[in-house]
């Protein structure tokens, strides 16, 4: 969607996505809140993942290795005020950019994020795992003061994310993790109910449960202990 003078700036980055971009552009054609441009940043797609995307949003291009690069550009380019983050495998409830524009209304929070539920059909048997991270896990690290948000799903004010420097570009895993430490130091983070999302669980369901556990504790470790989470994270497609 394209409108002048928007208050909020949704950036998705993709890669060969063209099974889930219209799931996630529909989404947000059916967002309660008006007021918002939708920039994708592209990393190099061979399917026709741009062509459905430049329908509605801005497309850039940008080919470097990394999500986090991608929205470094897409922030870059912004004209909102605030700045939402989902992937191109997450589909927004319909209040989302509506309960996002409300929390991010005051002066004393600079960041938001919220549930994250599994998309597809075949994945409801992982309801609760996904709440036991993207609820009970989420909720209990801001209370803790060691915020740990999810980069498929939240908000953060454009002018505290420049004042941090963004993502990292360095790091290809543990990128949203890595910004929420920084963000922690301007001021409050918020988790709010219902900033709602639907993402894909095709990771999960393609490694499993185990695997994916596994892998995740395993870069939490690294990014703590040695400040280098992992360099590699294969394509699911």
């Amino acid at each position: 969607m394209k409108v002048n003078n928007p208050e909020i700036s949704v950036i998705i980055p993709t890669l060969n996505e063209e099974k889930y971009i219209p799931l996630v552009l529909e989404g947000l054609k059916k967002q309660t809140f008006k007021s918002f441009e939708t920039i994708v940043v592209d990393g190099g797609s061979e399917d026709r993942t741009r062509e459905i995307a430049r329908k509605c949003a801005t497309v850039l291009i940008e080919r470097k290795n990394g999500v986090g690069c991608a929205r470094n550009l897409g922030a870059a380019h912004a004209k909102g005020r605030i700045l939402v983050f989902i992937d191109a495998d997450t589909k927004p409830s319909a209040n989302l950019l509506a309960t996002y524009a409300k929390v991010l209304n005051g002066n004393d929070i600079v960041a938001s994020t919220g549930p994250i539920m599994p998309l597809e059909k075949a994945a409801r048997k992982l309801n609760l795992p996904f709440k036991l991270v993207s609820v009970l896990m989420l909720r209990f690290s801001i209370l803790i003061g060691r915020p740990s948000i999810i980069g498929s799903n939240f908000a953060v004010r454009k002018k505290v994310f420049d004042k941090v420097g963004g993502f990292d570009d360095n790091l290809i895993t543990y990128e949203d993790w890595d910004l929420s430490n920084r963000l922690k130091k301007v001021g409050k983070i918020r988790y709010s109910e219902d900033a709602l999302a639907y993402t894909s669980a095709r990771r999960v369901l393609a490694w499993g449960v185990t695997r994916y556990f596994f892998y995740h504790f395993g870069n939490v470790f690294l990014y703590h202990i040695f400040k280098r989470p992992r360099r590699k994270y294969e394509q699911v497609r």
